[in-house]
């Protein structure tokens, strides 16, 4: 990954371990998901505040390549990048790291497109001007 990152701190819980001792897969996809939201936080604009207008962002497509398991109290860093955006997708890079050792877990990405609230795609420099803004100076 090249460019700007955002960096958010998980530890892992036992609830997200598996019978073999290891965080389950589909537990890393939630990470994501709260690194995501914690940079829509972070660019000033809780995700909440857009659900209140009608703005929401699925995800439209997932990959994630695990190389090392994360284990019970493990400290993890989730790296994100946007790789691509446009008015109306948004594509982001991630890499986990377990803090100790800066082991590279997992490598993914996903994409995303904004809706409304029926769940009809809209162009986000249109709805929201001041966050395509934002999310394109942070591409660059």
């Amino acid at each position: 990954m090249e460019g700007e990152r955002f960096i958010h701190q998980l530890r892992v819980r036992y609830q997200e371990t598996d019978q073999m001792g290891v965080v389950y897969h589909a537990n890393y996809l939630n990470w994501l998901e709260i690194t995501r939201t914690e940079w829509i936080r972070e660019l000033g604009i809780p995700y909440s505040q857009l659900e209140k207008e009608g703005l929401l962002l699925p995800v439209t497509e997932v990959k994630l390549k695990y190389m090392y398991p994360a284990r019970y109290d493990d400290r993890i860093e989730v790296h994100l990048q946007i790789v691509n955006s446009s008015y109306l997708r948004l594509d982001f890079e991630y890499e986990v790291y377990r803090v100790i050792d800066g082991l590279l877990l997992i490598t993914g990405t996903t994409r995303h497109v904004w809706v409304n609230s029926n769940w009809k795609p809209v162009r986000l420099d249109r709805v929201m001007p001041k966050l395509y803004n934002i999310i394109i100076n942070k591409q660059m």
